[in-house]
């Protein structure tokens, strides 16, 4: 049985997400540690490390910021170039990119620093994405893996030690990683959090007629590679007070373009706006463990008092959870199409990955849906 958190509106059905005797979840928690925390100090902190890995002659950039021309990583790079330092951003090309998507890249481009675009093999990626939906019911697998790998590997290729990520989202959004000291993204994090699913790259290699020279950009560098440049990759969110809503006011001061209205499945407009699959992927967290993107989002507002948790729950049932026909305008038709999908072939995968306990079902164990293909819920206790 589903219980939620006492605070926010948090699911117990979320993989590692922990309610403690209050009933109050290790997000929740997290967020409430933060208070206690000398962000001066932090800061201090975050400048020697800054000096260390500097380019003292100007040789090298500085560090790479890993960019998909979102807030966030708009946001870091706002923040680094105002802290002196001389980035290489490293974009590893999102599975559909969004038109708004490719303005906000061009974006940061024009705040002024070097850009390096990784972007994997089209064909091969949407195997990838077909393999991720159909066997672990995640479109985004590739592009979740990639976010982390391709980084890392422009890190070894142009011998750049220092990378500077955004949040640790293990923190933002709860999980086992929640410690204050979850300040560094190394190969351990990537396997434990990093998306996997327990999908291994490895595993692919003769799905689809994929090859290992196929999966290069997914792989991440050996440890001898690594230690041979000194990679350390490091969460901004552990050295600055981390706030998505700030991140797009000051993103949006700073050319960043946010969309016409609410995007599908949340209750925001500046989230998740550069890849047309999110959609999809949403929707898939949401069958499997009944809650979907605007609750993380609105998770994250009550814990800043921007909510109310009465507010936050009237929101998530108004969006949470509706069937993807459509992602920042684009029908899921068209989203499908380089999958060789059809939209039937979907639903039935869809089906095959919702959860049966969080969802009504008729006397003969169909799931009952609207006529729009939505899924009821069971009551639990909010």
């Amino acid at each position: 049985m589903i219980t939620y958190c006492k605070r926010c509106v948090m699911p117990s059905s979320k993989p590692d997400l922990k309610l403690d005797e209050s009933g109050v979840c290790s997000a929740c928690r997290s967020f409430e540690g933060r208070k206690e925390i000398n962000w001066e100090d932090r800061y201090q902190e975050l400048l020697n490390i800054l000096e260390r890995y500097r380019s003292k002659d100007g040789s090298n950039w500085d560090c790479i910021v890993p960019v998909s021309g979102g807030k966030d990583s708009t946001y870091q790079v706002i923040r680094l170039l105002e802290l002196g330092m001389n980035p290489l951003c490293v974009n590893a090309t999102t599975c559909d990119l969004s038109d708004i998507g490719k303005r906000n890249i061009e974006n940061i481009k024009k705040l002024g620093v070097d850009f390096v675009e990784m972007s994997p093999n089209p064909i091969v990626r949407a195997k990838l994405n077909k393999i991720g939906l159909t066997h672990v019911g995640d479109i985004s697998w590739p592009e979740h893996v990639g976010i982390f790998t391709m980084p890392v590997r422009a890190a070894v290729q142009f011998n750049i030690p220092l990378i500077i990520w955004g949040e640790n989202s293990q923190n933002e959004y709860g999980g086992p990683a929640t410690a204050s000291e979850s300040n560094v993204l190394n190969r351990r994090w990537l396997e434990e959090f990093g998306g996997l699913l327990g999908l291994r790259v490895s595993d692919l290699v003769g799905l689809e007629e994929i090859e290992q020279k196929h999966l290069i950009p997914y792989n991440y560098p050996t440890d001898e590679e690594l230690s041979n440049v000194g990679v350390t990759g490091l969460f901004l969110g552990y050295f600055m007070p981390w706030d998505g809503y700030t991140n797009a006011l000051i993103s949006q001061a700073n050319g960043f373009e946010t969309y016409n209205k609410i995007v599908e499945g949340s209750i925001v407009n500046y989230e998740n706006l550069d890849n047309y699959q999110t959609g999809i992927h949403d929707y898939f967290k949401y069958l499997k463990f009944g809650f979907g993107r605007a609750t993380d989002i609105a998770c994250l507002h009550v814990r800043r008092g921007r909510l109310t948790r009465e507010d936050a729950l009237s929101l998530v049932r108004k969006h949470d959870g509706k069937f993807p026909w459509t992602y920042l305008g684009k029908p899921i038709n068209e989203i499908l199409e380089p999958l060789d999908m059809t939209i039937e072939e979907f639903i039935n995968i869809c089906d095959r990955f919702t959860n049966k306990k969080l969802f009504l079902t008729d006397r003969n164990g169909n799931l009952v849906k609207d006529k729009d293909g939505n899924l009821t819920k069971v009551k639990f206790d909010n």
